[in-house]
């Protein structure tokens, strides 16, 4: 997926705007149901329900019933946890994993206002560098796509670790009633990787929901799609480097990513954590989907 054309606040608000729109023309189009979508404007009505907020013009162009809704009536509080940390910035400009993260985060925050849905924004690497509070306005989403553009336009930092779980619970001990809580990271912990379910698990302990996406490049991070010649590789958070030849430890280093990655989906399916992966060249539209699903099953 190419992310060059995100260099400006306003590119970045309206392309989120026109993928969201896209992707929710196609699941009109669809002839699979498996998604539903109601938005600010209107929501399906229901028997018993007062005849006065019904919208009449609406109904003459659709034979079905559609109730207004109003800026007040929230059903979701969410927070989006995005992830700067400087293994995000790989692999290059315009291919980046936090520019992707940043336009998925934006899509997903336009959704949840489009429907009414209160939205905060964190941003994190070792630490928690920027976090709003939860709310639905036009002018707090304009706060939230400014800052998810600072970080997607920053250079990539010389260093830096990550460190997923301090950040997240923090989130656990300041965020009080109930939310869902998405998290765009390649959970690539510095250390103590124990240290991430601790702090997932904090947050399900504390009746938060959490959607958790793990956000990578595949070609590079899941297949060392590299040319079959020496090669360096540069550790994006330590600045280590090491020579290696890519056919030669291909194999090996697949099968170490894949038993780390069943790893990750087991530890948060027995913390009843959903776990999808976010593959940068895939696009925004998984992750909409799979946000719908988890919007569905929370009712």
């Amino acid at each position: 997926m190419d992310l060059s054309a995100i260099h400006a606040y306003d590119n970045l608000e309206l392309r989120a705007r026109g993928l969201v729109d896209g992707f929710i023309t196609g699941l009109h189009k669809s002839p699979y149901h498996g998604f539903s979508v109601e938005f600010a404007e209107h929501k399906a009505y229901n028997p018993g329900e007062s005849l006065r907020h019904i919208d009449w013009k609406l109904f003459g162009r659709t034979d079905r019933l559609y109730s207004r809704r109003y800026e007040e009536e929230t059903n979701l509080r969410a927070v989006l946890a995005v992830d700067v940390s400087a293994s995000m910035y790989f692999p290059r400009p315009g291919h980046q994993k936090v520019q992707f993260a940043a336009l998925a985060a934006a899509c997903l925050a336009w959704m949840l206002h489009r429907q009414r849905d209160a939205v905060g924004l964190a941003v994190f690497d070792d630490q928690l560098r920027e976090q709003t509070r939860i709310r639905s306005t036009a002018q707090h989403m304009q706060g939230l796509f400014s800052i998810l553009d600072r970080f997607a336009q920053a250079p990539a930092p010389a260093s830096g670790k990550t460190d997923v779980a301090g950040p997240l619970h923090t989130l656990a001990d300041t965020l009080g009633q109930r939310a869902l809580v998405v998290v765009l990271s390649d959970m690539l912990q510095t250390e103590n990787a124990d240290a991430v379910f601790e702090a997932l698990q904090h947050l399900r302990h504390n009746k938060h929901e959490v959607l958790v996406f793990h956000t990578l490049y595949a070609p590079l991070e899941l297949q060392l799609d590299l040319p079959d010649r020496p090669t360096r590789l540069v550790d994006a958070e330590s600045g280590r480097t090491l020579d290696v030849d890519p056919y030669q430890i291909r194999k090996a280093y697949q099968a170490a990513v894949a038993e780390d990655r069943h790893k990750l989906r087991l530890r948060c399916a027995q913390n009843r954590i959903d776990f999808i992966e976010a593959d940068v060249e895939r696009g925004v539209n998984p992750v909409l989907q799979a946000y719908l699903a988890k919007r569905a099953r929370m009712g």
